[in-house]
C-alpha cells in the first residue's frame, strides 16, 4: 500500500503479488482525518447487490461503505470535502469472500500523509479547480427534483459578455468557493493581498475577463494597476465578435479599468492571434516578487466550470521573468516574437528548489517550445498522464505526433480532452487510454443526463503533460499554452516545465481524478447497452463475487495480464 499526496487529495495504491487469492473481492479503505478519533470508511459507487433497481441505485455517487462494498481497483483517490491541516491516517484492508458468500477482512496496513494545501511553503503553490459542475456531488447541493438547467442560469451568465452585469447566486453560500476549489482561493487571496497593501502594484495579462469580483478588485487598485487585455475579434455576417467587440465583457472591463487606473495603464493586444496569458504579477517598489500563472481564465467558466490549474510562485526570480515579459508586451507586442524572451527557454534553479524552465510565445518557430514536450513524452519509461483541452484541434506538430505514438507504446498512459475529433481512444490491448468530456456528455445515460452540463463552452480546459511522475526524472509541462503549433507562433502564452517529483505527483493525481470521473460515465453507458437479442449489461454495475460463487472471471484477472495497461496500473501506484 502506498499514499501519494495530491493538492487537497490523496491517491491510495495497492498491490497483491501474483497469484492473487481467489477469494479476494477488493480493498476497504478507512480514513482518520486530523483531529478525529475514529476511522470513517471511504465510499464506493458500486455494491454487490442493491435493494432497488440498478438504474436508480447506481447514480455515480459514492454512497456504499467500502467495508461492505470494497473497491475492485488497485487505486482510489480520496477527495476530502473539507481538507484539514495535519496528518491523515488511511487504513487499507484486503477483503475476502469465502464460498459461503460472507465478507471477511484480511490483511490491514495503516499509513499517514499530510495533505497540507501549500505545495512548497514560501516558493510554489499549485491549485486546481474542482471541475465538478457536471457531477452528482454538485447535484446533491440542491433539492431533489430541482431543475439544474434553471439553477445553472443563476450561477453563471448565459452569455460570457453578460458576466460583468451578472449577479452571483447567494445559495448555497459556499458554492463558488466549492466550485473553484484551491484555484479560487489562490486567485482571490492573491488579489486580496495586493488590494490590502498600498505599497504593492499589480500587472495583469488577461484573456477571458468577465468575473465581476475580479474586475471589482482590479478597480480598487486605482493607478496601482497596469493591465493588458486581449482584443482578438472576427467578423461574422458583417458583425464584429470576440473580445475586441465593443459589447464584449473584455471591452467593458477595459473601459471600467481605464476610468479607475487611467487610459495609459490599460492596453489591448492580441499579438499575432490571441493574448492568451492568464497572469498576475505583484511588484513592490517596481520589483516583481510574486506571480500567478496557469490555465485558469479570470472568468465564470474558467474558475467555476472548467477543469483548470493555477500556479503561484512566491519567488523574485520567477516573478522578475514574468515581469520582463509583461513590460515587453506592454511596450511592443508586435515585436515580442523576436525578443530574446521568446527565442529560448529560461532556466531558474536555486539551491533546495525544483528546477524551473519557462518558455514564452509567440515565437518564430513552435519547435522552440514544443520539441521538449515531444522529447519528454517519447523518453518516458513508466508513465505519461495528460490533459490537453484542444487536442482534437491539433492536427500535426510535436505534441500531437508524440501523443498519437504513445497510444501504441508499452507505457502506462491516460489522457483527457474536451472533444473527441479523430483521436485514437484505445490502446492495443483494448483498454481506454483517452476520454473526452464532449462525447460522454452527449451520450451518457441517466443519472448523468439530468446533471447540469455547465452551460455552453468547454469543460476540460487543462493544458498539462506529466511524464514519469513516480521517478526522479519526473517532469510537468503546464501553463496557458494549448501545446499547438498555431498557438505557439501566434499567441501570447507561457509554457512551464517543472522537474520535480512532488509537483508531478499532484498533476498526475489530477489527471487520474478527471479521467476516472469521465471514464465511469463511459462504464455506465456501456452497462446500459443491450446486446442484440440479449439483456442489458447491468451486471457490470455490481461488484464481482469470487469465481467459485459467480462462475465468472475474478475482478482482478485483467490486472495480472503480462504487458497490459491494467498490469502497469496495478504495479505503478503501490510501489
Amino acid at each position: 500500500m502506498k499514499l501519494w499526496r495530491g493538492e487537497r487529495m490523496c491517491l491510495i495504491g495497492f498491490d497483491v503479488p501474483a497469484p492473487a487469492p481467489a477469494d479476494l473481492v477488493g480493498f476497504a479503505i478507512e480514513c482518520r482525518a486530523p483531529g478525529r478519533r475514529r476511522f470513517q470508511p471511504l465510499k464506493n459507487r458500486l455494491a454487490f447487490s442493491y435493494d432497488e433497481p440498478i438504474t436508480t441505485a447506481v447514480t455515480g455517487a459514492r454512497k456504499f461503505p467500502s467495508t461492505q462494498a470494497p473497491f475492485q481497483k488497485f487505486r482510489w483517490i480520496d477527495f476530502p470535502f473539507e481538507p484539514r491541516t495535519g496528518k491523515y491516517v488511511y487504513r487499507g484492508t484486503t477483503m475476502h469472500m469465502p464460498s459461503d458468500g460472507k465478507l471477511e477482512p484480511g490483511t490491514s496496513i495503516e499509513l499517514d500523509v499530510s495533505l497540507a494545501p501549500v505545495t512548497y511553503q514560501g516558493f510554489l503553490d499549485v491549485g486546481f479547480t474542482r471541475g465538478f459542475a457536471s457531477s452528482q456531488a454538485f447535484r446533491d447541493k440542491f433539492p431533489v427534483g430541482a431543475d439544474l438547467d434553471q439553477v445553472g442560469r443563476t450561477i453563471i451568465p448565459g452569455a460570457a459578455d453578460a458576466g460583468l452585469e451578472f449577479t452571483k447566486a447567494n445559495e448555497p453560500n459556499d458554492l463558488y468557493d466549492w466550485l473553484g476549489f484551491e484555484a479560487y482561493d489562490l486567485i482571490f487571496s492573491f488579489l486580496g493581498d495586493v488590494v490590502a497593501d498600498p505599497t504593492v502594484t499589480l500587472d495583469v495579462l488577461g484573456y477571458d475577463l468577465n468575473e465581476p469580483d475580479i474586475v471589482g478588485a482590479l478597480e480598487r487598485l486605482g493607478k496601482r494597476l497596469r493591465v493588458i487585455i486581449d482584443d482578438s475579434a472576427a467578423t461574422k455576417k458583417g458583425v464584429l465578435t470576440g473580445h475586441g467587440a465593443d459589447d464584449s465583457a473584455e471591452s467593458k472591463a477595459a473601459t471600467r479599468l481605464q476610468a479607475s487606473a487611467g487610459a495609459a495603464n490599460v492596453h489591448r493586444t492580441h499579438f499575432g492571434n490571441l493574448q492568451h496569458h492568464k497572469v498576475l504579477i505583484a511588484r513592490r517598489d517596481g520589483v516583481p516578487f510574486k506571480v500567478l500563472a496557469g490555465s485558469t481564465n479570470f472568468s465564470f467558466r474558467g474558475i467555476y466550470i472548467q477543469s483548470n490549474n493555477v500556479l503561484v510562485f512566491d519567488d523574485p526570480g520567477v516573478a522578475g521573468l514574468f515581469g520582463n515579459v509583461f513590460d515587453a508586451a506592454f511596450e511592443n507586442p508586435a515585436g515580442f516574437a523576436s525578443d530574446d524572451l521568446a527565442t529560448k527557454w529560461h532556466t531558474l534553479q536555486d539551491p533546495g528548489k525544483p528546477p524551473l524552465h519557462f518558455c514564452f510565445s509567440p515565437h518564430t518557430s513552435a519547435d522552440i517550445s514544443l520539441n521538449p514536450v515531444r522529447g519528454a513524452i517519447e523518453q518516458a519509461s513508466s508513465s505519461v498522464l495528460y490533459a490537453v483541452a484542444f487536442l482534437s484541434q491539433i492536427k500535426s506538430g510535436p505534441t500531437r505526433e508524440a501523443l498519437d505514438r504513445l497510444i501504441n507504446r508499452p507505457v502506462f498512459s491516460y489522457g483527457i480532452t474536451d472533444k473527441r475529433g479523430q483521436l485514437q481512444l484505445q490502446k492495443p490491448d483494448g483498454s481506454v487510454a483517452l476520454v473526452d468530456f464532449g462525447y460522454l456528455a452527449d451520450h451518457a445515460p441517466e443519472p448523468f443526463k439530468s446533471e447540469w452540463s455547465g452551460g455552453k463552452g468547454i469543460n476540460v480546459h487543462h493544458k498539462f503533460v506529466v511524464t514519469d511522475f513516480n521517478l526522479p526524472t519526473a517532469k510537468v509541462f503546464t501553463g496557458s499554452s494549448n501545446l499547438a503549433p498555431s498557438g505557439e507562433t501566434g499567441n501570447g502564452d507561457h509554457l512551464i516545465l517543472i522537474e520535480d517529483h512532488k509537483v508531478a505527483v499532484a498533476y498526475a493525481i489530477e489527471a487520474l481524478r478527471v479521467f476516472d470521473h469521465l471514464h465511469f460515465r463511459d462504464r455506465m453507458k456501456a452497462a446500459g447497452m443491450r446486446p442484440r437479442g440479449g439483456p442489458a449489461k447491468r451486471a457490470s454495475l455490481t461488484l464481482r463475487k469470487p469465481t467459485v460463487i459467480s462462475t465468472e472471471p475474478a475482478w482482478f484477472e485483467d490486472y495480472y495480464v503480462t504487458g497490459s495497461q491494467k498490469e502497469r496500473d496495478r504495479l505503478l501506484f503501490a510501489r
